[in-house]
């Protein structure tokens, strides 16, 4: 019983001896101070109760961090303890805050100094569980404390990244107000950055849609890629989309899908497959490395993923010596590309030296991969934009030569091609005029005035319009041929016709039948017609023609009909030359309506 005594006293004696100072807190805490790094455990296989733990720490077991900020890419779990000093002189609560965004699950344990290490557990955060279940709703584990006045409190915390990862075992102590503060600053900040991304993307597909050009697509896939990979990694999916069923998976998948759209633009921008094809392979070995993390993602192998991860940003320097190897080929903005690509990389790199320890924590070296991304899209875009200029450059240049070169050899084609066209218009234009016009009179054949009047017809029919065709016919012709010669009944056709047709609109069809005989299709009712045939009577008496044998004067008759439902042409000229053979019947020089005709009005 005494042994037990002393031995307890002496372990006691250790851990006061080695135990790191307490850190004093207030209320006024700004997250400048923070925990954990001093005393740390290794627990590899993650099997460590608190109790235990607190154990090994009595025993002096946990020693300081010995690098810059993380653990590197350890099994397990690690263990961290500290002490908090209430120095406020009144009760506060506080919020303790996980530095990173990688982490799995955090267990977190408290004990009063004066308990002898009785620890109860204070919080208990996993990427697993829904977000409402958090304590404090933040994109990283944060979890609340109360200390009464000067009250001194020891805390063991747990920190898991499941089968292997990198850990900070560090937290940052803060008044809540100044927590919400700092997050609402960080979160607009980050949406600002993803705003301007989605805007670039934006930009980019309009331009694919106005150009075709699949480098523009791509960089808008791309960028989008990068929006939902940022905006998982920082914890902002499970915040505000996924907030049920999350997997820490989520975030490897994003990222590989970001990698694979990356590789993709960059191939289609540089053209690597035809200019750089050995430095090709490379990045499809890329892309296949990409593949395979998602795949170890989805089996759930955890530690190949990450390597997958940590060999896709090793080789990302690959797509700057692409871009540098086609702006000696001569493509400048491939250059500007290839600066860029360099920011996206020391942001990979950076953040790779700050998972592997070699370089610390800080708001800088946290948010710089992603201040990187935002400053690389803006470089690749500008890049893009020197490129279309150089195209278009290129273009205008190649457009002047052929033009010149068209310019001095199609003077003496254009000449040849004009007067064998215009030998073939004239030709055709013969052709066409006499296969539908009648040569003496110059009105429309009685062929073409058929197919004029086909055409009409059907028009008339399909829009309900009023259609009427008129019959002429000069009285008495042959006794004109008789008493003033043929060729004086030549000229009286020739004055018939063109009289009428100078009385016609344009949409009026006027033709020679054969001999004396003329017919006119027009878009009138039946009343309409008939007032212009009456009208059409009297300027074809008002004709007159000098001759030898004195003045020619002549009159004629006009038969009228009118379109009736489902009628045809032919059926419509039989009644037309009805109504004329009746004028001729009732003395000629007149006008009659078909008897249809005239029932209907």
């Amino acid at each position: 019983m005494y042994s037990r005594i002393v031995l307890a006293l002496l372990l006691l004696c250790a851990q006061i001896a080695f135990a790191a100072p307490a850190i004093d807190v207030t209320v006024d805490e700004s997250g400048n101070k923070t925990t954990g790094q001093s005393e740390i455990l290794f627990d590899p296989q993650a099997s460590l109760t608190v109790n235990e733990a607190a154990a090994k720490y009595a025993l002096g077991e946990f020693t300081a961090l010995d690098t810059a900020g993380s653990t590197g890419l350890q099994p397990g779990a690690v263990w961290s303890h500290f002490q908090l000093h209430n120095t406020s002189g009144q009760a506060l609560t506080l919020d303790i805050e996980y530095v990173d965004h990688q982490l799995i699950e955090l267990d977190a344990f408290q004990a009063p100094t004066s308990n002898g290490g009785n620890y109860t557990q204070v919080a208990s955060l996993s990427l697993l569980a829904p977000f409402e279940s958090r304590p404090v709703a933040h994109n990283r584990f944060v979890f609340q404390v109360t200390l009464a006045p000067d009250e001194r409190r020891e805390f063991l915390v747990k920190f898991s990244s499941h089968q292997a990862g990198f850990v900070f075992p560090s937290m940052r102590i803060w008044a809540p107000e100044k927590l919400r503060q700092n997050n609402n600053a960080e979160t607009a900040m980050v949406m600002f950055l993803f705003g301007g991304i989605f805007l670039m993307s934006v930009v980019s597909f309009v331009a694919a849609l106005a150009t075709r050009d699949r480098t523009f697509f791509s960089y808008s896939v791309y960028a989008l890629s990068k929006i939902v990979g940022w905006f998982t990694i920082l914890g902002y999916t499970h915040q505000f989309i996924v907030k049920q069923h999350y997997h820490w998976s989520y975030m490897t998948i994003t990222g590989a899908i970001g990698i694979i759209f990356g590789i993709i633009f960059s191939r289609i921008y540089l053209q690597t497959r035809q200019h750089t094809p050995r430095l090709d392979y490379v990045l499809l070995f890329m892309m296949a490395n990409a593949v395979f993390m998602l795949v170890c993602t989805i089996f759930d192998l955890n530690t190949l993923a990450i390597s997958s991860i940590t060999l896709a940003l090793l080789l990302y320097p690959a797509i700057c010596i692409a871009g540098i190897v086609r702006f000696r080929q001569g493509s400048r903005d491939a250059a500007v590309f290839a600066v860029a690509w360099s920011l996206l990389v020391l942001g990979m790199v950076g953040q790779a030296l700050r998972d592997l320890g070699l370089v610390g924590h800080s708001e800088f070296t946290y948010y710089w991969p992603a201040f990187a991304s935002f400053v690389e899209m803006i470089g690749i875009l500008t890049a893009m934009g020197l490129k279309v200029r150089r195209l278009r450059v290129q273009k205008d240049k190649a457009e002047s030569r052929y033009m010149a070169q068209l310019e001095s050899s199609k003077v003496e084609l254009e000449m040849l091609v004009s007067q064998r066209t215009a030998e073939l218009e004239r030709a055709k234009e013969a052709a066409e005029f006499e296969a539908r016009t009648d040569p003496l009179t110059g009105a429309h054949n009685r062929r073409s005035f058929l197919v004029e009047a086909q055409r009409c017809l059907s028009l008339a029919h399909r829009k309900g319009q009023p259609l009427s065709l008129l019959m002429f016919d000069i009285d008495h012709f042959k006794a004109i041929n008789d008493s003033f010669g043929h060729s004086m009944g030549d000229e009286a056709l020739r004055q018939f016709s063109s009289t009428v047709a100078g009385s016609l609109r344009d949409m009026d069809v006027w033709g020679r039948l054969g001999g004396e005989e003329f017919a006119l299709l027009l878009y009138e009712d039946s009343q309409g017609s008939l007032l212009t045939a009456n009208r059409l009577l009297e300027t074809i008496r008002s004709i007159s023609i000098p001759s030898d044998a004195g003045d020619l004067r002549f009159t004629a008759s006009i038969g009228v009909a009118s379109l009736a439902a489902d009628e045809d042409i032919e059926t419509l000229l039989n009644r037309a030359d009805n109504a004329l053979y009746q004028a001729k019947n009732q003395g000629r020089d007149c006008v009659v309506q078909d008897q249809a005709l005239a029932t209907q009005a």
